[in-house]
């Protein structure tokens, strides 16, 4: 299920996510400089209460075994948040940027990324315990398409009202 977008500004990716219980109206995405292979592509910063950027997660590059598809993978957490938010950003076709969706953990072998596994079994919605079986997932792990027709974001209430001032 999507749930945000960030989008190229002034040649930094910016934008928000948005869930029934998650409002991050402000978000961007920090390139890291490392020469270690396994570290992230992007530091996920957000603007605070205070209107500093704070970082609230990190995305690695990852491809999708079966087709090889390359997409960004990670999580966003806060203490404020539950539990961290599982997302996966795809490049938009439309526009210079990157499609948001919240994503469950799915076994290793279905991407060749490398996420853990879940205890979620999604053709029961139910947890399930160490060792138990897991059935065919169906939706790849990312849940239904809130995409329209001409595969714009339904529902999101969002906008363009992007900050410039980001300091990345």
């Amino acid at each position: 299920m999507n749930i945000g977008e960030l989008r190229n500004v002034n040649g930094r990716l910016m934008g928000s996510i948005a869930t029934r219980t998650i409002d991050l109206p402000k978000i961007g995405l920090r390139p890291v400089q490392s020469d270690n292979p396994r570290a992230p592509r992007f530091e996920v910063v957000a603007l605070n209460v205070a209107r500093r950027w704070v970082q609230i997660g990190a995305v690695w590059e990852a491809a999708m075994k079966r087709s090889g598809e390359v997409f960004l993978a990670g999580t966003i957490d806060d203490p404020s948040l539950p539990e961290p938010l599982p997302v996966a950003l795809f490049p938009a076709a439309d526009f210079d940027g990157y499609m948001i969706a919240w994503r469950r953990d799915t076994m290793r072998s279905d991407f060749g990324g490398g996420f853990g596994a879940s205890n979620y079994d999604a053709d029961t919605q139910s947890e399930r315990g160490r060792g138990g079986e897991r059935g065919d997932r169906q939706d790849g792990g990312f849940g239904d398409s809130t995409a329209g027709d001409r595969g714009e974001l339904v529902g999101a209430g969002g906008g363009d009202d992007l900050d410039d001032g980001m300091p990345f």
